[in-house]
């Protein structure tokens, strides 16, 4: 499964890279990246301000999770706050002052690994 996490409040950009980094030192991330969308009218390019996550067979909701929990920890951290969602489906806001530790996996479990509404039925 891939996710998207945009980083919104704090510095946006310095911490989707202090993010993408800590998150690629994580084993059971298949693959991490720093991506961004299209530049507003009249800007100079893209802010790569979102990371994307593609999680690992396996476990890889709770590395995430895990892995989220203690780079909130970090200093200078909880003005930070991340939309996490999933291609065509969910989004969960993550609000670094606001989400105990232990509550933060089984938030990401609720909003991600939901069925897709438009899943064929079996018959």
């Amino acid at each position: 499964m891939d996710v998207r996490i945009s980083v919104t409040g704090g510095e946006t950009v310095a911490e989707a890279e202090s993010l993408t980094d800590w998150l690629r030192g994580e084993r059971g991330l298949a693959a991490v990246g720093l991506t961004g969308n299209a530049p507003e009218p009249g800007a100079m390019g893209t802010v790569l301000d979102t990371v994307s996550v593609a999680l690992g067979a396996g476990g890889g909701l709770s590395v995430l999770a895990s892995s989220l929990r203690t780079w909130f920890a970090q200093p200078r951290r909880s003005d930070v706050r991340l939309k996490i969602r999933r291609p065509g489906g969910a989004t969960v806001e993550v609000d670094a002052k606001r989400v105990r530790a232990g509550d933060l996996e089984a938030i990401l479990r609720a909003a991600l690994e939901e069925p897709a509404d438009d899943a064929p039925e079996q018959g």
